[in-house]
This record gives C-alpha cells, structure tokens and sequence, in this order.
C-alpha cells in the first residue's frame, strides 16, 4: 500500500505548486527574461527565499516540470523489475505520456514554452545542460548495474542514446505543436514517433542492462 504525505508535506507540494504556476503565468505574460524572481514571489504571496528554497534558480522555475518528468526516467530505470532492460522501462514511460499530449491545454502550454525558450539564451543553455546532467545520472546508475569500469564508454553510450530519443521526442513535439498540431492527431502522431525510435534501439540494446 502507498504511503499518503502527512500534512507538512502536502503543504510544501501545494506551495510548490502554486510557486511554479504562478511563474509559468507570468513568463507566458512577459517573457522569461522580463519577469524577477521577486515578481513570482509577490504574486505567489511568499517570499524570495520560499522561491529559491524550491527552485534555486529562475531557470529552474521554468524547467520544474521536465526536471520532474526526467528524474522520473531515472527512477524508472532504477526501479524496473527483474529481467527488465532500459530500454524496455523507456519505451513504456514514454508511451505513457502520449495521453496527455491529447488534450487541447497540453498543446497550448507547449507552444508557449516552445516560443518563451526559442527567445531565451539562459533557457537554451539550461536546457542542455539539464540534459547533459541527466544522461550521466543515468549513465553512473548503468554502469554501476554492470559493474562497468569507470572510464567504460559504454554506459554512457547507452544512456546518452536513450536520453537523446526522448529528447528528440520533445523536440519533434514542440515542432507539430507549433505548426499548428493537437489532441488526437499529435497524440497519435507521437506513437507512432516514439514506437519507431525504441523499437530500432531496442534491437541494438534489448540485452543490454537487463535488471539481474
């Protein structure tokens, strides 16, 4: 049975919450660049030093949700069953997101980010580096399964492959959405998209990091 968050906890998430909405409205509002962090903490009615106590940057108020949903990915990998591959737990996590990606809200919300990031250095750099911070995660949680050496390539090959499909996941949605693609065309679009890419990986890697 899950374990339900007691009282604090569930009040810390609800202000994290409210924290990363209330910012998420204001750069669509203004812009990433013309919005302060003691902007988002007036309109969140908290102060600067609750913002970074869940958010130590601005960028990072703006990427909350992906740096949820990789560090998701992660787990995943961490937590997969016994006999389970990688790439296995990759193709079953990124599946399960094509649901959302049908609803009119998801669309909108992409294409506003889509364009708030295309008009932010920091934010383009950030996300790279977001990436990059990710695949080593998940390359050190490989290798150490594996009993890999530390300077092994292969570990990183491994999850730098399978971070860049869901990378270029993101990348391929961001463009359908902003020419003008939603709900159940772009969901089925992205099945179709995702499928293809962990198939092809899967038959190069599906006897690679297989849970013991």
């Amino acid at each position: 049975m899950a374990v339900q968050p007691g009282l604090r906890e569930r009040k810390k998430l609800q202000t994290r919450q409210r924290i990363f909405d209330v910012a998420q409205s204001l750069f669509v509002e203004k812009g990433f660049e013309r919005v302060s962090v003691a902007e988002v903490a007036r309109a969140a009615d908290v102060s600067e030093v609750t913002v970074f106590n869940y958010f130590p940057s601005k960028e990072d108020l703006f990427f909350g949700g992906m740096q949820l949903y990789e560090e998701q990915l992660v787990e995943a990998v961490r937590d997969r069953t016994k006999g389970e591959s990688a790439v296995k737990v990759f193709r079953r996590m990124l599946l399960a997101g094509a649901d959302r990606l049908g609803l009119k809200q998801t669309a909108v919300d992409i294409r506003a980010a889509g364009r708030i990031i295309s008009a932010s250095p920091s934010l383009i750099a950030r996300e790279r580096e977001m990436v990059d911070r990710y695949v080593v995660r998940l390359a050190e949680l490989l290798a150490e399964e594996s009993g890999a050496a530390p300077d092994d390539v292969e570990p990183l090959a491994a999850a730098s492959a399978l971070m860049g499909a869901q990378r270029a996941l993101v990348a391929h949605v961001r463009r359908r959405v902003l020419a003008g693609w939603q709900g159940k065309r772009l969901a089925d679009d992205y099945r179709i998209q995702a499928r293809r890419a962990l198939s092809r990986m899967e038959r190069g890697l599906a006897g690679y990091a297989v849970k013991a």
